[in-house]
Order: structure tokens, then sequence, then C-alpha cells
């Protein structure tokens, strides 16, 4: 019985490990999964090369060379303090990352941990859980985040606070239904009878089978809290001036788009850019990894 179990469970395993293979195959196939990887790979390359790629500074300013439109030297312009529009770009694309490290790191984690306590003991602390998350829900993704800011402070720190805030009860949800559906399995069953702690049934069974949606969720939230981060800044709540911040360029630049456009172009391009790219990305991976 022994040998005819552990024949089984290495079966088991290797058909595992070979359902994952052919997913990765169909993934890496997909034009979305390809075109998406390419603008998240540059993105990540441009935050850490934006000191090598311009020799200017994102905060100096000339006022000799301002409102400059493209030419040779500023590639991109210059804004209305002459300071090179490419650089400040560049260096936006840092806040950019910084947000998603930052707000979907924490709504992934105060999102899971909350969502796994209450899928998985249920009861009172389910819903206790779950009511605090509706009353989150109940209010418009923007609005919540705008009150957040205004009770914390105009920071980009507190900014991205309140973006992880807002976007927690989406993460809470996910992991509450995947607990409640994986806790009845009957391995998590024998952990539990073989006298494993909760936390260590939690984080060793219940939390490595929810993985996949939640890498999924992650890639598709990174571009919403680009978008919101940028928001928030252009409403002057989020990065304040000089930090290159994508949405506080785009409210300098509504001043003078008229006489000159570039200034807010540019940076709603690289705004659009890379939320397709993490988007086209996130795609792939529902449409792959969750249908098998």
């Amino acid at each position: 019985m022994t040998s005819a179990s552990a024949a089984a469970s290495d079966g088991a395993a290797t058909r595992a490990s070979g359902a994952r293979t052919r997913q990765l195959r169909r993934l890496v196939r997909k034009p979305n999964f390809i075109i998406g990887s390419l603008i998240v790979l540059a993105f990540l390359a441009v935050t850490v090369l934006a000191p090598v790629l311009t020799p200017f500074d994102p905060t100096e300013g000339n006022f000799l060379s301002a409102q400059l439109p493209p030419v040779v030297g500023h590639p991109l312009g210059t804004d209305q303090y002459g300071r090179d529009l490419l650089t400040r770009v560049l260096y936006g694309s840092r806040t950019a990352l910084l947000a998603i490290l930052v707000a979907d790191g924490i709504a992934l984690v105060a999102g899971s941990a909350l969502g796994l306590a209450a899928g998985f003991y249920g009861g009172a602390t389910d819903s206790i859980i779950m009511r605090v998350v509706d009353v989150l829900l109940a209010f418009p993704y923007l609005l919540l985040a705008l009150i957040i800011v205004a009770a914390l402070g105009p920071s980009l720190f507190n900014a991205m606070v309140a973006i992880g805030v807002v976007y927690t009860p989406q993460y809470a949800r996910l992991l509450r239904g995947k607990a409640l559906s994986i806790r009845q399995q009957e391995f998590v069953q024998s952990a539990r009878a073989l006298g494993a702690r909760d936390v260590r049934v939690m984080l060793r069974h219940v939390l490595p089978n929810s993985v996949v949606p939640i890498l999924v969720t992650a890639t598709l939230q990174a571009g919403t809290v680009i978008v919101e981060t940028a928001g928030l800044s252009f409403l002057g709540l989020g990065a304040q001036p000089p930090t290159p911040d994508w949405g506080a360029i785009l409210a300098d630049g509504q001043s003078y788009f008229l006489t000159s456009w570039w200034i807010a172009t540019f940076p709603g391009l690289a705004i659009l850019i890379v939320v397709l790219g993490f988007n086209l990305v996130g795609d792939a991976l529902r449409d792959t990894l969750e249908t098998g």
C-alpha cells in the first residue's frame, strides 16, 4: 500500500509538472504576453538606467530654455521651468514603480491576511471582516483615496498608502473565496488532523494554492495603481513639486497645452504605454493560468 501510494503521489506530481510546462509554453506564445512583457521590461530598464540615459537633473530648471519644443538636445522639449522633459519622464518611472511596490504590496499583504482569516475561520470572524470590506467597497475607489489622503495630508507616500487601503478589499474577497474552497480539501483536513497550527496550514497549504489568482490580480492592479497615483498627483495630493511624477507633470502641462502641447502629451503617453503593458501581461496570465 505504501509503494502504491508513493507511486500515485509521484504520478500526480509528474502530471502537475507537465501541466505547468504546457501552460508556460502557451503563455510565452501569446502575442499580448510578448508585447506586454517587452513594455514592462523596458519600463523596468528605464527605471534603473534613468541616470545613465540622460545627463540632466530632473529638478533643476533653466529659464533660458523654458518651453522649448522637441529639439536636438531636448528630444521631448522642456517644461515651463526649462527642465528637460525626457529626464522628468524617465525619472517619473521611478515614482510609478515605487507606487506599484508600496501600494500594491500593502493591498496584497493586508488583503491576503484578511481574506485568509475570513475564509479559513468563517463564522463571526468572516462576518466582521467582510462587513468592513463591504463598507470599503461601498465608496468609489478615487473618492475613498481622496478621503484618506485628505486625512493623512498630501504627499506621495500618503497617496500610496491610500491606494493600498482602497484596493485591499479586492485581495480580501479573492483570498476569502479561495480559502473557503481549499479548507475543505483532504490535504488541508489531513494537516489539521496531524496537529498543524492554523497559521501553518494557511501559509503552507491554502496560500500556495492561491498564488495564480493573486499573481493575475497583482499584475492587472499594477496598471491601476499607476493611474490612481498619477491622478492624485494631478490633483496635488500625491507627489509634491519638484518631484518628477507623471501625474504632476500632466498637471503642470494642462495650462500650457495650447502653446506647449508636449509638456502634457509625453507623460500621458508614458502612462498609457506602461499601463497597457501591465494589462496585456495580466490578461495573458489570466487566460492561460486560470483556465488551465
